[in-house]
């Protein structure tokens, strides 16, 4: 991408989105085009196709999604299901019909088969059942994988999908009702805390293990995408390694100094029990994370407390 390319991030504002656009300023580029869900409603095809047709972005990171943790998409499956389709059918078909020359769709690891052997390679992707407390969601996610699979045979688009882990950092959504784990975790423990409280309740048994990636590393790694990977077959983002829940509650409680016990509601799901990443083909053209858990959480916590004040 020349420094003066025309790149348009859907979905600036959310987690992954506002790291990519923090990371391309950081390496220099100068005609960022973003858009707020008010200004540009990604699920109407009429207006994402006036926008596409007025800016003509050349480059386009397709961030956007109604994302959240189990207690959301067990709520709203609906939502799940047909805002992620509305998005991503729009974007693409419009990338496609204004000539957009690469296109990158943000996967994501729990739309793996619930049983698929671990770590998760590329090519188990549609060989297994869903996990059901997030299948509205994983169900509208490969359909955008498979579109930009399609337009790339049929148009010869150069669209590409990543598959992150589990995502956290700044500009997180840290809603008790909505949010994944991490951010909902260190929201009670923060509350807690402040409370004087002597217990923090944690859904499920505490033995679901999980990878989680700072999202400034995931941003480095989609511009890193955009320069060096043209592939048809979605790539895998990660660190490598996971840790149980149980560990992240412990590992939380001592950063946010919480003296307290940790409770675990057994009678709630802990959804797919291990989504670990294998990292192979994105190691070897070059790229690996670099920021460790302890320090992405502690960044994190950082900025969520300033938010409070």
């Amino acid at each position: 991408m020349r420094k003066d390319a025309k790149i348009y991030i859907a979905g600036h504002r959310g987690l992954a989105g506002s790291a990519i656009v923090r990371q391309l300023r950081s390496q220099g580029y100068v005609n960022i085009i973003t858009r707020t869900s008010a200004e540009l409603d990604l699920r109407c095809q009429a207006a994402v196709d006036a926008f596409f047709r007025a800016f003509r972005p050349e480059y386009v990171f397709l961030a956007a999604a109604k994302v959240g943790g189990i207690w959301a998409n067990n709520r709203y499956p609906a939502e799940f299901i047909y805002d992620n389709l509305a998005i991503a059918t729009n974007v693409i078909h419009a990338a496609h019909c204004y000539g957009v020359k690469k296109l990158l769709f943000l996967g994501s690891s729990c739309i793996y088969p619930k049983y698929a052997s671990q770590p998760l390679k590329e090519e188990y992707l549609l060989t297994g059942e869903l996990e059901p407390t997030n299948e509205w969601y994983a169900v509208a996610k490969i359909a955008g994988i498979k579109l930009c699979q399609a337009y790339r045979r049929q148009y010869d688009a150069n669209f590409i999908a990543v598959m992150p882990a589990n995502l956290y950092g700044i500009n997180d959504n840290f809603d008790l009702e909505t949010a994944h784990v991490l951010p909902a975790l260190l929201r009670k423990f923060h509350e807690a805390k402040a409370a004087g409280m002597s217990a923090v309740t944690v859904w499920g048994s505490g033995k679901a293990r999980r990878e989680f990636l700072y999202v400034d590393d995931l941003a480095e790694a989609c511009c890193f995408l955009m320069q060096n990977y043209d592939g048809e077959e979605i790539i895998n983002v990660g660190t490598g390694t996971d840790i149980t829940i149980r560990e992240l509650a412990e590992l939380i409680r001592e950063i946010v100094g919480f003296n307290g016990d940790i409770i675990y509601d057994r009678t709630k799901p802990d959804g797919t029990f291990q989504k670990l990443l294998d990292v192979t083909k994105i190691n070897r053209l070059g790229w690996q994370a670099k920021i460790g858990l302890r320090e992405g959480i502690e960044k994190t916590y950082r900025w969520f407390k300033d938010c409070l004040s």
